[in-house]
């Protein structure tokens, strides 16, 4: 059974292209484009893993990675922003990494494998 990721990015583009590059990879994709509907996806598709995007209308990524915790602190969180000045607030050291937007999603998608592989390793 593939391992379920949810892209949460307010960026449509985005969005499809890590879909599509995800899929490509054995992953099953689901896709939020808000906090408020990342929250509501994690509840009805309990994914094995987020990729969370910073800068997102309504609540902001920090926010829902806060929320995420406090529902599952479990639940592997990959925060991708196109800002990398984020990385340094205490608030983003919750997340299991943390991914400064490229086109080139190679980083991204060995970042995913291996915190899915040391989760469930422990497991």
């Amino acid at each position: 059974m593939s391992n379920k990721v949810l892209i949460a990015d307010d960026e449509q583009s985005i969005r499809k292209l890590y879909e599509r590059e995800l899929t490509r990879e054995g992953y099953e994709v689901i896709l939020a484009a808000s906090g408020k509907e990342t929250l509501e996806k994690v509840r009805e598709c309990l994914p094995d893993l987020v990729v969370l995007d910073i800068r997102m209308p309504g609540m902001d990524g920090l926010n829902v990675m806060s929320k995420l915790l406090e529902e599952n602190n479990e639940l592997p969180v990959v925060i991708n922003s196109a800002y990398a000045t984020y990385k340094d607030s205490f608030m983003s050291w919750a997340a299991d990494a943390y991914l400064v937007k490229s086109s080139d999603l190679t980083e991204l998608k060995e970042t995913i494998d291996k915190v899915l592989e040391s989760r469930s390793v422990c497991s």
